[in-house]
Formats: structure tokens, C-alpha cells, sequence
């Protein structure tokens, strides 16, 4: 969920098969696009905002939409609503929602009905309220000069008496009964300049008396960021030491992490930056692909341990499981190296979608499928050998992931294959993956120098899965045998284009004479007779992806990547055609080594005699081995 600037409030896919399309976002509001959310009373409202609180409720299933602003009382003047009006889910009691103007309004109906809880919370200072006197010219009031406004609310998730109100105008007020009775603490914030704009009041997740502000001075000619902590209901504030720790950019937001006290985000005009130690000290974020780029807002998934950004001018951005941040303790940045325990690792469904919709779709990436393995380095390796490797439960290798040097943070991904199939050459293309491993625990080493290390990665099926570990077992096994298929007729057609290839360059290697007639003769009898049973294998004519020919390969690759792209049991018809392809694919090879074995200890006898190299085949034992 979430609001563009002129653009209207959106809410889509996180990710999508083939990537999130323009097609997989749904317009949920108009105008200028602010705070867009679920009502966690009710999935079906999504409630969201354009400029100056124009609140509406959505049915996401009717696609009915209710403007839910509340007004002023008899007598009053309009309400002073800030261009970016801050709404408020309960973390406490579902449905409940919060609203700021120059008071604060709570609904526990939807929006259908609004309670004032509280007095005005602002400085109610007349001179910044002359939006409409314009001295003769055109009067420009579009809500964006509304002023001495409330700006952000955040109730305590551990008591939801507790509530956090920030103002534009530097207000920063708590209630801890409910709204019956309110006190400014903003005095109690030493150092601050009066006035400043409080651009986020974000009560604390552990402790009821914990909260953080964030003070935004950009528009006084100040970009320094200003973020402040308190444990006491806002008696005392102390100053987290961002600036001192090199974070630039006035600060937009600041949250805790879901599960560790001390890991906190900060979002400024410039960036995330993160702290392990409770604020203390500051590093930035930056990927090569991540922009300098104003973070508005924060989110921390709490089953998925996801890290949601929401910029401004650059979309949305997902930080995939950021659990391994949590384990970042001084006791294991102490040691030379060593695992970081993440997140399970998910066979996420292999699902369709993600077509071409015309010509210039914008994609947003899905999420990563892959198993992330997490490691810590003291410092960057550089002597020795450094690899990756991952075992299932019988101590068998299963794969070998590509793994990085660098110091501190390291993060390999591993496919959940296992080694994809060889396939033999041909005049048509095969793409094909390794079988999907089965859930269940993989044990991955890690082999630095002379040191090894070891931890445990959890494989399991999403919880959307229909199908049983019966049924990925089946698939698995299937998986494997067709691949098994592929790897055979491999290994014979690799022998087969080797005879067909030594034959041909010994009887052009030969003497030109009555005497070598005879042998140049068999050899290329055996040259065009091995051809002829690699042409019943592998198609031999170009040709488009459902117009070219079709032979053994293509019908077992074709069957191989069916069973492979879906994770439960195979069909009857599957298995039936596996057993079909194999005998059939057997029958060639059977006839390629009768073959062989009635000619070539003849002709290489011939070639004994000439001093020529005889022509041999690689058994199947020795070619599985130089492939490992």
C-alpha cells in the first residue's frame, strides 16, 4: 500500500511471477497519494488520502468508496488538516484508526463516526493561519500552506492508552489515558530549536515509556538530522548521535526493529542508515543499486523479516531478511568468521504469470527464490581457498554456491537445485535447471583456509503448498530419473560424435593406396552409421521453438522441464512416458554398442598395424566423474 505524488494511492503485489507489472496495481484514491493501509478489523476497507486529509474508505471487493473525513463542530471554522494528514491504525484494538488536524479524532466504526480525544495539540499560533489573506493577489490556499497542524500519532503497541502526537510547529504531546489528559513535553528536548517540524513521533515496541522523535529543519535552513529517544513518557529526551556519526540529510522517520531493541532505521533526504547498538552509532545502507534517495517511510515485516522502504521519486524498495543484522553481535564480530542464522529457506511455488502486456511494461522484480546463506568475515579473505558448500542429511554434496570475500556482511544464494542434467548437443536449444531438492535440513560449510565452519539451513515448503512431502517426494524422484535420462544420453551421444569423429580422421589420416582402401572404406561405414544413430537422437534441422524437428532429446527435455516446473505429484501420463523415452532411448544406445562391438576391434586392429591410435569409448562411470 502506498500513495505517489500526483499520482493517487495504490496498493499492489509485492511479488508476482515474472515480476510485479503496471497490471498487478490497483488504484485505490485519487489526487496527490498519501497514507494507504488495511483496516485490520476488517481485510475487505483500505483506507487512504489525498492532499489536505481527504480520507476515503475502500471496499477492495465492491470497489465502493466513502470519503470518512471528519468536520468541524457548529460554530468552528474548517479544520486545520496538514497537506500530508497523518491516519493511524490501533496496533491495540483492530479497526481502530486515528486522525490528526489540529486536534486528534479516533474512530472505532470504520470512519463512520469520529470522537475529538483531544484539545488542540499545536502552538495555535494566529500568524501562521493567514492562508487565505492574499494582500490583493490571488489567493493560493490548496492545503499545502495549511499550518500549525498535527503531523504524525503513534500509539504504544505495549498500551494503547499511551498515545504520541508530533506537530508541525514542534509540538511533541503524549496522553497516557486515553486522551482525557495531554502534555507537551517538547520543553523537556534539550538542545532543540523551537518550532521545528516533528516529522516522526514513533512510540517504542518494547517499552511502554519508549519513544522516538525526529525533527525535520530543512525549511530554516537546516539539514542536519535530529533524533531524540526517551524512556520515561517524555520527562527526559536524550539526542542519538546521528550527525556525529556521519548520517546527512534533515531525518524523515526512525523505527525499531520488530524483534531487537537495538536495531533501529533511520530514513533521511538522503537515505537509510541503521544502528546495531541502540542509536549509538550509524552506518549507511547503500548497495550499488539502492539511489540517494529521500526515505518517507519505514516497515518491518515481521513474519518475513523484511525491511519495506518507501521513497520519494524511487518507488518502493524490499530488503530482503534482515534477521542476519539482528545477529551482528559483538560476540560474533569478535570471532575471524562465521555463520549468521536467517530466515527458513522457502520453495516459494512455481507459478505462471508475468507475460509480455504490450509493448514499454515496466517490471518490478519478483522476490528472490533462492536460499540465502549469510556469513561473517572480520576481515577480507585473501590467502587459501574460501568455498561454499551445502550436503543433504545422508552427508551427500549437493551444490557448491559461487561465495564472496569481503569483510563483515556476506551473502551467498543458493538455488534449492540440485546439478542440472548435461544435455547432448543438437540443431535446436534446451534450457534446463537441476531438480528442486527436497525440504528438510541442509547442512552448509563453509571452508576458509584451514578453518571450517558449519550451520544448518532450514528447507521448508511455502505455506500456500497444496501438495504433501509425499508428493514433492514423487516429484523429486521423477525429477531425478528424467535427469538421469538426460545425463545417459549424454554420455552416448558424446561417445557417438567421438567415433563418428575418430573415424573420420583416421581414414583421412590414412595413405592414399589400394592398400588402405579397404579400412578407409569400414571406417567411414562406421562414421556414417554412427551418424545415422545420433540423427535418431537429437534433431539434426534448425528450426523455431514449435516448428523445429524433434527427436529423443527433445521429447525427454521437453518432459523433463514439465515435471520440473510444478512441485507436486506427476501426472500417471508423466511417468508412463518417462518409462516409454527410457526403453526407447535404451534400444538406440543398444544398438550403438552392438555396433561398436562388432567392428572396432577389427578396425583398431588395422589401426595397430599402422601405428595409429585406436578409436575408444569412454565408459559411463569415467564420464559421470569428469563431469563432478
Amino acid at each position: 500500500y502506498g500513495g505517489l505524488q500526483d499520482n493517487s494511492s495504490w496498493v499492489g503485489d509485492s511479488s508476482y511471477p515474472g515480476g510485479v507489472s503496471n497490471s498487478r496495481w490497483e488504484n485505490i484514491g485519487g489526487g496527490d497519494g498519501f497514507w494507504a493501509f488495511e483496516d485490520t478489523g476488517d481485510p475487505d476497507y483500505i483506507y487512504s488520502e489525498s492532499q489536505g486529509g481527504a480520507i476515503t474508505r475502500a471496499n477492495r471487493h465492491t470497489l465502493e468508496s466513502r470519503p470518512i473525513t471528519p468536520y468541524p463542530g457548529y460554530g468552528e471554522k474548517k479544520l486545520r488538516l496538514n497537506w500530508n494528514t497523518p491516519i493511524h491504525m490501533s496496533p491495540n484494538e483492530k479497526g481502530t484508526v486515528y486522525l490528526g488536524a489540529q486536534f486528534l479524532f479516533r474512530s472505532r466504526d470504520h470512519g463512520h463516526s469520529w470522537e475529538r480525544i483531544s484539545p488542540d495539540l499545536t502552538t495555535n499560533d494566529p500568524e501562521k493561519q493567514k492562508q487565505e489573506e492574499s494582500g490583493g493577489i490571488t489567493v493560493d490556499n490548496s492545503s499545502a500552506e495549511m499550518h500549525t497542524t498535527i503531523y504524525s500519532i503513534s500509539e504504544s503497541p505495549k498500551n494503547g492508552q499511551v498515545i504520541w502526537v508530533g506537530t508541525d510547529d514542534g509540538n511533541v504531546q503524549i496522553t497516557r489515558d486515553g486522551g482525557r489528559n495531554w502534555t507537551n513535553v517538547v520543553k523537556n528536548i534539550g538542545g532543540l530549536a523551537p518550532n521545528s517540524w516533528v516529522s516522526t513521533i514513533e512510540a517504542g515496541r518494547f517499552a511502554e515509556g519508549t519513544a522516538y522523535a525526529t525533527f525535520d529543519r530543512h525549511t530554516f535552513g537546516d539539514m542536519k538530522p535530529y533524533c531524540y529517544r526517551t524512556t520515561d513518557f517524555g520527562q527526559t529526551w536524550a539526542a542519538l548521535p546521528v550527525a556525529e556519526s556521519g548520517v546527512t540529510g534533515y531525518a524523515h522517520v526512525i523505527k525499531e526493529d520488530v524483534k531487537d531493541p537495538q536495531l533501529l532505521f533511520l530514513g533521511t533526504e538522503f537515505g537509510l542508515w541503521v544502528s546495531l547498538d541502540g542509536g549509538q552509532r550509524w552506518v549507511q545502507y547503500k548497495p550499488g543499486n539502492f539511489p540517494a534517495v529521500a526515505v518517507r517511510d519505514i516497515a518491518v515485516h515481521s513474519r518475513d523479516n523484511d525491511l519495506v522502504l518507501a521513497t520519494h521519486g524511487r518507488g518502493i524498495w524490499i530488503i530482503d531478511d534482515i534477521a542476519p543484522l539482528r545477529a551482528l553481535t559483538p560476540e560474533l564480530m569478535a570471532k575471524e568468521a562465521g555463520f549468521v542464522q536467517g530466515r527458513d529457506a522457502i520453495q516459494y511455488i512455481q507459478a505462471g504469470g508475468g507475460y509480455g502486456e504490450g509493448d514499454g511494461t515496466f517490471f518490478g522484480p519478483e522476490r528472490p527464490q533462492q536460499a540465502f546463506i549469510t556469513y561473517y568475515q572480520r576481515s577480507r579473505h585473501i590467502f587459501g581457498d574460501l568455498k561454499l558448500e551445502i550436503f543433504d542429511a545422508q552427508g551427500k554434496l549437493v551444490d557448491s554456491p559461487l561465495s564472496s570475500k569481503h569483510r563483515g556482511l556476506n551473502r551467498a544464494t543458493w538455488s534449492m537445485r540440485m546439478k542440472a542434467p548435461r544435455t547432448p548437443p543438437a540443431a535446436t536449444g534446451l534450457f534446463v535447471a537441476g531438480p528442486r531438492v527436497l525440504p528438510g535440513i541442509y547442512t552448509v560449510k563453509l571452508t576458509k583456509g584451514d578453518q571450517v565452519y558449519t550451520s544448518q539451513l532450514n528447507v521448508v515448503l511455502e505455506r500456500r503448498s497444496t501438495y504433501t512431502l509425499d508428493d514433492r517426494k514423487a516429484q523429486f524422484d521423477l525429477a531425478n530419473r528424467l535427469a538421469a535420462l538426460l545425463n545417459h544420453m549424454t554420455w552416448a551421444v558424446e561417445n557417438i560424435i567421438a567415433v563418428r569423429d575418430a573415424a573420420t580422421a583416421r581414414a583421412d589420416a590414412l595413405p592414399a593406396g589400394k592398400a588402405n582402401d579397404a579400412l578407409r572404406s569400414r571406417l567411414a561405414s562406421l562414421a556414417g552409421s554412427a551418424d545415422q544413430i545420433r540423427t535418431r537422437i537429437v534433431a539434426t534441422k534448425e528450426g523455431g521453438m514449435i516448428t523445429g524437428e524433434e527427436r529423443l532429446r527433445e521429447y525427454l527435455g521437453g518432459l523433463y522441464s514439465d515435471v520440473n516446473s510444478y512441485d507436486g505429484r506427476p501426472t500417471a501420463s508423466q511417468v508412463e512416458r518417462t518409462e516409454a523415452l527410457g526403453h526407447e532411448l535404451e534400444d538406440v544406445i543398444q544398438e550403438f554398442t552392438r555396433l561398436t562391438a562388432q567392428q572396432l576391434p577389427a578396425i583398431n586392429r588395422e589401426l595397430g598395424t599402422r601405428k595409429a591410435a585406436p578409436i575408444q569409448i569412454t565408459n559411463e562411470r569415467e564420464w559421470q566423474v569428469r563431469q563432478q
